[in-house]
């Protein structure tokens, strides 16, 4: 009885762990999974069964765990959005001054700023972008 009952708990927690994503559930549910296997097999008392789904379980999350989510939890390689603006090059359609300016970033037309307050870029001048602050590129021309 002790088996389906260890089985039960296991596939409940597999299950669980699609709304969470974190692996946490999805270890206790192998390392359930587990214990009713040797349970079913060898018939072990409740303190076994506690002992078995207590070492599992830490070999699941000591070893098992950390690389599943090396594996499967980075970031996607490629920045997306406005991430992808910093590193840029843009065009200087307006005088960028520590409080106006203007410049074409990636086909469109955004407010800018210099990196160091006391610059002003010129119209026509290429210029990088730093970080995007807002919806105000902040941009340097570079040594």
């Amino acid at each position: 009885m002790a088996a389906i009952v260890w089985l039960i708990a296991g596939i409940v927690l597999a299950a669980a762990e699609m709304l969470t994503g974190d692996l946490t559930l999805l270890m206790l549910g192998v390392a359930a999974l587990g214990t009713a296997g040797l349970t079913a097999a060898f018939d072990l008392p409740l303190w076994g069964d506690a002992l078995v789904f207590g070492a599992v379980s830490g070999v699941l999350f000591l070893g098992v765990r950390p690389v599943l989510r090396r594996r499967f939890g980075t970031p996607p390689p490629l920045p997306t959005n406005v991430d992808a603006l910093t590193g840029k090059s843009a065009l200087v359609l307006e005088d960028v001054a520590e409080h106006s300016g203007q410049v074409k970033l990636g086909g469109e037309i955004w407010t800018a700023r210099p990196l160091d307050p006391g610059d002003v870029y010129e119209a026509g001048v290429t210029v990088y972008v730093m970080k995007i602050d807002g919806a105000t590129a902040v941009v340097w021309k570079g040594p």
